[in-house]
């Protein structure tokens, strides 16, 4: 039997949560596996995104030149397209996030809150 120690007020001391348990649980597994199978694609498809703009900018040159209304050429629009995708990847995790990780993440969190008492 475990002893509950008293902190010097005399009130209880809550004993720590055992982080080895709730990392091997299958709740944070799967909640992890989640978190994956979005950051992952998503991060490969930005760099790809990315590494394009960077290649056309680099080795297409008068393709990047070409006048799109103006003064505006591709390769302004593409620009400004990274910080467009930027924005949109980011409202798309924090829809996911909301919708899939903290509801699991809070039920996981009070589950092992609720052990500690």
């Amino acid at each position: 039997m475990t002893e509950i120690d008293l902190d010097d007020s005399g009130g209880r001391v809550t004993p720590p949560p055992d982080f080895v348990a709730a990392q091997n649980s299958p709740e944070f597994q799967e909640l992890r596996n989640r978190l994956r199978r979005f950051i992952f694609p998503m991060a490969a498809l930005f760099l790809l995104w990315y590494l394009g703009y960077v290649l056309l900018g680099a080795y297409a040159h008068d393709f990047m030149a070409t006048r799109v209304f103006g003064e505006v050429n591709i390769g302004l629009l593409l620009g400004l397209g990274q910080f467009v995708s930027t924005f949109v990847i980011t409202g798309l995790y924090v829809r996911f996030a909301n919708r899939e990780l903290d509801p699991r993440a809070a039920a996981l969190r009070a589950e092992l809150e609720g052990n500690r008492s």
